[in-house]
């Protein structure tokens, strides 16, 4: 599948899902898994639209496909916004109530625990996020 090139808008979120979702479907996907890779996918994308280039607009790669034979899905986000290192922050603590806990966070979260990696790197001035998660 080829990667998807698009402005790091909140408004092209439903491009990037469609395309992430032909993907999971070619691959077999439950309806349950594609929910939450839905989920981590939304909270990548919409950070890279609010934060990576501080209100300007700027672009976003996402590249979405298997890993031949293994039944892994490996999604790429790249933006050439700021350097972020999301996983970088500290998980917040769950047990403290939604007043103790402090704000932001939670989603990087989330997106951690759906997913069974994600790794960060800066390099050549991107932000390149992969994440894996086994899906057959």
């Amino acid at each position: 599948m080829e990667a998807l090139q698009i402005k790091a808008l909140t408004d092209n979120l439903d491009r990037v899902l469609d395309y992430v979702n032909e993907v999971l479907e070619m691959m077999g996907c439950s309806m349950k898994n594609q929910i939450q890779i839905d989920m981590a996918v939304e909270e990548l994308f919409v950070n890279i639209a609010h934060y990576a280039y501080k209100g300007a607009a700027g672009d976003a790669v996402i590249i979405a496909g298997p890993d031949p034979g293994t039944g892994i899905l490996r999604i790429t986000f790249i933006d050439w916004g700021v350097p972020f290192d999301p996983l970088a922050k500290k998980d917040p603590d769950i047990s403290l109530s939604v007043e103790e806990r402090e704000i932001g966070g939670l989603g990087i979260f989330m997106a951690k625990k759906i997913m069974d990696t994600m790794n960060y790197k800066y390099e050549n001035g991107q932000n390149v996020l992969t994440m894996t998660k086994k899906i057959g």
